[in-house]
């Protein structure tokens, strides 16, 4: 196998030919400006890391890896339009960059660009290939409008929040991998392990991404450090604030996110503040911690060496230490 930053190299060149100037100019300009933010390319990597560990060449699966790539930034593209989202991995959005109109049918373009990949791919693999990505598509949107719907609800469970993380961005992870172990032609049962690897991994990864929301460095991060306290979102940090919070805490807590008219600094900082006074900014960090040992040992069960093993479980490492 090779190194997670060799896999990255290599896609990367691969994601340099695909993501060519093109007419018209501005349908495909948004697209390649967004393609070419950067990123870790965190799941084409897995894919390829996938097909690999199932003894077959990993080029094999560039194809799946560039189609995860392109849907995933296409939902990028038209989440942040719905979230108004001046920043993206530290430049404009393509919606502020061009405008709205642009960024809703450059994201339709990257959709069925994804889907147009997997022609490469022959019979029973094509077949499989778009199963999965439907599945996963759809599943992305559902989770989405969970997003959506929960901003207005000051009822929100934190099972409910886990769902919607699932299906808003685990199940891509999941679905990376699986792409993987279907190019490598793995068993249904490998293939169905390493998707549960790779969505419980996904989970652990969306809930640092709303811890970082909150905590991170804004110029390491890429994005608005707390945009999700401006937007009212119902993450992690707030259903668990509530929950250990006492009366005062909760009622202000409630108060800060049921009024827009308040000065957006000082409402991040107070925001913050109940998180750590009630504990559930270290029950983030726990919960973390959590989904990725639970990621490990389904990586346990799947029947390859310990050594092919041992670079997913150092990129769920990295995963759960990071901070950008």
């Amino acid at each position: 196998m090779l190194s997670i930053e060799k896999y990255q190299k290599a896609f990367g060149a691969y994601l340099k030919e695909f993501s060519t100037p093109k007419e018209p100019n501005n349908l495909y300009q948004p697209i390649q400006y967004i393609l070419e933010l950067g990123g870790k390319r965190l799941r084409p990597v897995l894919t390829l890391m996938a097909t690999d560990i199932f003894d077959e060449r990993y080029e094999k699966s560039l194809d799946a890896a560039l189609a995860v790539e392109v849907f995933h930034n296409f939902s990028l593209i038209h989440d942040d339009i719905m979230d108004d989202a001046p920043l993206r991995r530290g430049h404009k959005t393509v919606h502020e960059k061009w405008d709205i109109n642009t960024g809703i049918l450059s994201g339709d373009a990257m959709l069925i660009l994804a889907y147009q990949l997997f022609e490469n791919y022959e019979g029973d693999t094509f077949k499989a290939l778009a199963k999965i990505f439907s599945k996963t598509a759809l599943e992305v949107c559902e989770g989405q409008q969970y997003d959506i719907d929960f901003e207005t609800r000051n009822d929100v469970t934190i099972p409910e929040y886990i769902k919607m993380i699932e299906y808003k961005t685990a199940v891509l992870v999941g679905a990376a991998m699986k792409m993987g172990a279907i190019v490598a032609n793995a068993s249904i049962e490998d293939q169905n392990k390493i998707y549960d690897f790779g969505k419980n991994l996904g989970i652990a990864f969306q809930l640092q991404d709303d811890y970082l929301d909150a905590y991170g460095n804004p110029e390491s991060f890429g994005k608005q450090v707390g945009g999700d306290i401006i937007e009212n979102k119902k993450t992690y940090l707030f259903l668990k604030a509530l929950e250990l919070s006492d009366t005062y805490q909760s009622q202000e807590l409630l108060r800060l996110y049921n009024n827009d008219n308040l000065d957006i600094e000082d409402k991040i900082i107070r925001t913050k503040q109940i998180f750590d006074s009630t504990g559930a900014s270290r029950a983030t960090k726990q919960i973390i911690e959590a989904y990725t040992e639970k990621a490990f040992r389904l990586l346990d069960t799947i029947s390859i060496s310990s050594e092919k093993k041992a670079p997913l479980k150092q990129f769920g490492i990295e995963l759960m230490n990071r901070n950008v």
